[in-house]
């Protein structure tokens, strides 16, 4: 590569310049030299040449001087490249003036004179000069070509014309010569503006690692083998509050830690954790580990072996995100409401107390069941019952003290594990002990809400425990206790795995029914008061088990809610209600009912207007019965839903009204058409004045709304009797009239209550 001004870098270019100006007292060596060899030619030759030259030695010295100096005071950040190319210049034409006075010299003194000395000393100092050439005027180019030729071409031309064949053939090598002093020269200049280059390369390599290095997130530590700092960044010394890190270089790194961090710390045991810590880190036992400095302070380290001996360590403030780890930690195994184990941490915690165990013996699960939560939920809002379960979970611990673990298992659950370490206690007695304190009055909000409890235990040896188990067994316990009534305690027994077992198998049983269309329907009609027609006929599922025969629909379609298949059993009835309602009298209509999950979304509407579509029904013939339970949750979704249902000509009625506690108020928010007033009005109306009343008063309130009252469950011709006198019903629902009969005898019935109608009719008449 030819290193030339062109080529090069301004700011290598410079430097090449900036050696040309750089030692000044070789200058003044060479100038005294020069002038002395020439005084004494002149001496021995009394020509005055020599002194002309020797003046023209001192003009040419002082000419430079003064450039050298302002050289030195110029301000070289701000020059451009021909700004550095003039000096270049001005230099190159004071060193070739120099050395074209020594040249002329010798060709002068080879040219007229025949004396030894002369010639001797004359060439002698020229040529030290040229000598010199190289190692001083290898920056420049042109310099060293001007120089060589201006101080060889005189000698060259005198020994031409001295008529000497000898010196003639003696300067011609002095060509080879310049072409030698010229190459080495360049070569010098090729191989330091290479050296500058990389030196430059390197400068901005160890900047731009020493920028990055001091700008990491991480703290850096490089460690030689015998555990010493070679490097360490800003950021590790911020960290570790180290202090100036321009001081820890070749400092022995425990001593530095021992002395940096030693206000880190809250007590005397972490410095020495931290320390083995870090000896594992650097011996290579371990590549990471995670250091509690302080509360304040938590410093991850990961450390690298070197090829060559010693290792870096790398780390990090995790603080914040141990913090955070920590924090969903406990979110994970806690309940952030009560504060007690979730399920699964409760799990583990069992495991942890069973592992403890030396020997094996009995041990207690109980599974309580807040028996009142969704009335107080309903009546003062989920915030009331989220306090209400933090009382809850504060007096179960409580009672449990040492004796049991406690956790919260999901919504209303709670569950207590007695490890029974004593061994000499009644475990039953101990879990109905805690039950019956359990079940007691509560303060929430400043009013003492009396709560029960469902409870269900399971005992077992500690050896059979299986953790996936437990719960099952327990959970068997607990439905029975909710099967006998509320605040019931229950301990497992063998017989309910197989209860349990045979209501699996009913669920499976009812799923494969419901999707083979094998259910069967019923029609109980609603009569006009005085029995003179048949207005509409309620749908009711039935299923007959193939082995079990009939099965209650208070069983099965609880088992379908269970099981999410009750808005497929839905819609399973309302098809087939309206197909077998065409079958009867135009002016018979057939009411539908609809559980809690057919209207959590609008999916109803389609099933219902596809099915009467279907069939060929007129909308306003069927009729959508909703419970006041399915209102509960989502009043406002539950009313749109309707209200699409009732704009497409479908009527609206509730069922079981006042049965709810709040029946009054869904009367005025829902698009409603009918009332089913419940049957539990009607009972004993004929003994009770006051039920009585209250009925009354139920129907007149609907009536003034002009809504249709349908009363059901009427059973007893006094009962009847009673509702005829006062007008308390447009229709009539119940044993009294109709029990429950297939689509084919719809049609027979109210051709005979028309018949009995018209007899009655005519003997009034006659």
């Amino acid at each position: 590569m030819k290193a030339r001004s062109a080529a090069v870098p301004t700011d290598v270019y410079l430097s090449f310049v900036e050696s040309l100006f750089g030692n000044r007292q070789t200058l003044f060596v060479g100038m005294a030299a020069h002038i002395l060899t020439y005084l004494a030619v002149y001496h021995k030759t009394r020509d005055f040449f020599y002194i002309g030259l020797s003046i023209a030695f001192l003009v040419v010295f002082a000419h430079r001087i003064r450039l050298f100096a302002r050289f030195s005071k110029a301000n070289k950040a701000l020059w451009s490249r021909q700004e550095i190319a003039r000096w270049e210049l001005r230099y190159v034409i004071g060193a070739a003036s120099t050395a074209a006075i020594l040249g002329i010299g010798c060709g002068y003194a080879i040219l007229f004179f025949e004396d030894t000395f002369v010639e001797l000393a004359c060439v002698a100092v020229t040529l030290a000069s040229m000598v010199s050439v190289v190692g001083r005027n290898y920056g420049s180019r042109m310099a060293v070509s001007l120089q060589t030729m201006a101080a060889c071409l005189p000698i060259i031309v005198g020994a031409m014309f001295s008529g000497d064949p000898y010196k003639l053939l003696l300067s011609i090598m002095l060509i080879p010569f310049m072409l030698t002093t010229q190459s080495m020269a360049t070569g010098v200049r090729e191989f330091l503006y290479e050296n500058v280059v990389a030196s430059q390369e390197m400068k901005k390599i160890a900047g731009s690692f020493d920028t990055a290095l001091n700008n990491m997130t991480h703290g850096l530590l490089m460690l030689d083998p015998d555990n010493r700092i070679e490097v360490i960044n800003r950021r590790a010394c911020e960290l570790l509050h180290l202090g100036d890190r321009s001081q820890l270089k070749n400092c022995d790194l425990d001593v530095v830690l021992r002395y940096g961090t030693r206000h880190a710390f809250i007590d005397g045991s972490m410095p020495g954790l931290i320390q083995k810590q870090l000896s594992q880190l650097t011996d290579g036992t371990i590549s990471r580990a995670v250091m509690q400095f302080s509360e304040d302070m938590i410093l991850e380290f990961s450390a690298t072996r070197r090829p060559e001996g010693g290792v870096v360590l790398i780390f990090e403030d995790v603080t914040a995100r141990v913090r955070a780890d920590r924090k969903i930690l406990h979110m994970v195994r806690f309940d952030t409401l009560t504060g007690l184990p979730h399920r699964n941490y409760f799990s583990e915690l069992v495991k942890d107390e069973l592992a403890r165990r030396r020997e094996p013996g009995e041990v207690g699960f109980l599974v309580l069941d807040v028996a009142d939560l969704k009335h107080v939920n309903d009546m003062r809002g989920h915030l009331a019952g989220d306090r209400l379960l933090v009382a809850i979970a504060g007096r179960l611990q409580a009672l449990a003290g040492r004796e049991a673990l406690v956790g919260h298992l999901v919504g209303d659950h709670f569950a207590l594990f007695f490890p029974n370490v004593a061994r000499d206690t009644d475990l039953e007695s101990r879990m109905r002990d805690l039950h019956s304190a359990a079940s007691a009055d509560y303060e929430v909000e400043g009013t003492m809400t009396p709560v029960s409890f469902s409870a269900g235990a399971v005992i077992l040896d500690s050896a059979d425990l299986r953790m996936e188990e437990w719960q099952i067994k327990a959970d068997l316990a607990l439905y029975e206790s909710k099967s006998r009534g509320r605040g019931v305690f229950t301990v497992f027994a063998q017989e309910m795995d197989a209860r349990y077992v045979e209501r699996q198998q009913l669920k499976t049983d009812l799923a494969a029914a419901v999707a083979a269309g094998s259910l069967d329907v019923v029609y109980q009609p609603m009569f006009r008061l005085d029995g003179s027609s048949i207005d509409c006929c309620e749908a009711l599922s039935r299923w007959t088990h193939p082995e079990r025969g009939a099965i209650p629909p208070d069983v099965f379609i609880h088992i379908a809610e269970e099981m999410g298949i009750v808005s497929e059993i839905t819609r399973f009835m309302i098809v087939r209600a309206c197909r077998d309602c065409t079958t009867w009298p135009e002016h018979i209509s057939v009411s539908v009912n609809l559980s809690e999950h057919d209207l959590r979304n609008d999916a109803i509407i389609q099933v219902v207007m596809d099915a009467v579509k279907e069939a060929g029904l007129a909308p306003a013939r069927l009729h959508l019965e909703v419970t006041e339970g399915s209102l509960v949750e989502e009043v406002a979704n539950v009313r749109l839903i309707l209200e699409q249902l009732r704009a497409q000509g479908i009527t609206i009625a509730i069922d079981d009204f006042g049965t709810g506690f709040s029946s009054l108020s869904y009367l005025d928010t829902l698009p409603v058409d009918i009332v089913k007033i419940d049957r539990s009005f009607v009972r004993d109306i004929s003994e009770d004045a006051r039920r009585f009343r209250l009925l009354r008063g139920i129907v007149t309130m609907s009536r003034q709304l002009d809504l249709e009252i349908v009363i059901e469950g009427v059973e007893t011709e006094d009962q009847l009797a009673l509702l005829r006198k006062y007008e308390c019903a447009d229709l009539i629902q119940g044993y009294v009239y109709s029990v429950p009969v297939a689509s084919e005898t719809i049609g027979l019935l109210a051709e005979r209550a028309e018949t009995s109608a018209k007899m009655a009719r005519n003997a009034g008449a006659a």
